[in-house]
């Protein structure tokens, strides 16, 4: 789970990332090595197991979802304004990304003991900017990264073990989905660099890899998890068919108009093949592509240097 030493010396992250051929130095880099390795090993830490298993959730695993309860509480003092009739881009998401961006560096005081708080001006970027941009009013893949570096980094000062893997997917990251969900449905986010119907989902990535995992050695096949029936069933259990029962309550069609890749998907045979091919989609279309991960920063933690 990365290197769990004390780095001396934390800095403010900044962007490495300006050019398309800064993209080799990215793939050489020992950030891209860990959040490679850090991905891979949670979706492993969770083959075959439910939401509803039994495994260790530690008290600092239960202090962030603490604290993103209190980010989603903002949005109730945030309420959209329903005097705008676009169909995406509600301006009050404004209102609450000012709200994260302020509390922020005080959530992460009251979520690290002291020991740690040398690491705040390192964590506060890679959190602020997990919930989608405000001048765009849009989120995206590369908000989600953002979430999965900040764990990462917190993997890296100690606050979270090796111990913890399953539950920062199953409790931690499920946590954050369903703050975002309530965000892009509350605020009709756009969805950044959007494929449409060709691409995996307008918003997440990862529940669908990490979810693929959930599955298996289990008797539901990828056929199964577009079944309205199973999605209703057992959609908190997993997170593939959480994304899968977002897609259905916010768009309206057949399933295999609006969202072709999933619809592929449920024709691959055995979950093995669907989690394998997920993870190396990942790679080439989240963390190889330049309008993703420009946004990316680096400090001490998630450093660029090879």
């Amino acid at each position: 789970m990365g290197d769990m030493t004390l780095q001396p010396a934390y800095q403010t992250p900044c962007r490495q990332l300006l050019d398309p051929k800064d993209m080799a130095a990215w793939q050489r880099s020992s950030a891209y090595r860990e959040i490679v390795g850090f991905i891979e090993q949670l979706s492993s830490s969770i083959a075959g197991k439910r939401v509803s298993s039994s495994y260790t959730v530690s008290a600092n695993v239960q202090r962030i979802c603490q604290l993103l309860d209190k980010a989603e509480s903002w949005i109730i003092e945030n309420p959209p304004d329903t005097s705008l009739s676009s169909r995406f881009g509600n301006q009050s998401f404004r209102k609450w990304e000012a709200e994260a961006r302020r509390r922020t560096p005080q959530l992460l005081r009251d979520l690290l003991p002291e020991s740690c708080h040398g690491a705040i001006v390192e964590l506060t970027p890679y959190l602020t900017e997990a919930f989608g941009n405000a001048t765009r009013i849009d989120y995206g893949s590369g908000h989600e990264l953002s979430f999965v570096v900040w764990l990462l980094c917190l993997c890296k000062i100690g606050f979270l073990e090796p111990t913890d893997s399953a539950a920062i997917v199953l409790v931690a990251f499920q946590r954050y989905l369903a703050v975002c969900q309530n965000l892009q449905r509350t605020y009709r986010l756009e969805p950044a660099g959007s494929h449409g119907v060709w691409g995996l989902d307008d918003y997440q990535f990862l529940p669908f890899y990490f979810g693929s995992s959930q599955f298996i050695g289990s008797n539901f096949t990828p056929a199964d998890s577009i079944s309205p029936e199973l999605v209703n069933k057992l959609g908190d259990d997993y997170l593939y068919l959480q994304g899968i029962r977002f897609i259905m309550e916010m768009k309206r069609g057949p399933f295999f108009e609006h969202s072709r890749q999933l619809y592929d998907i449920s024709g691959v045979p055995r979950w093995e093949k669907v989690n394998q091919g997920l993870g190396k989609m990942y790679k080439a279309e989240v963390l190889g592509k330049f309008p993703v991960v420009q946004h990316l920063q680096f400090g001490s933690l998630f450093s660029i240097a090879s």
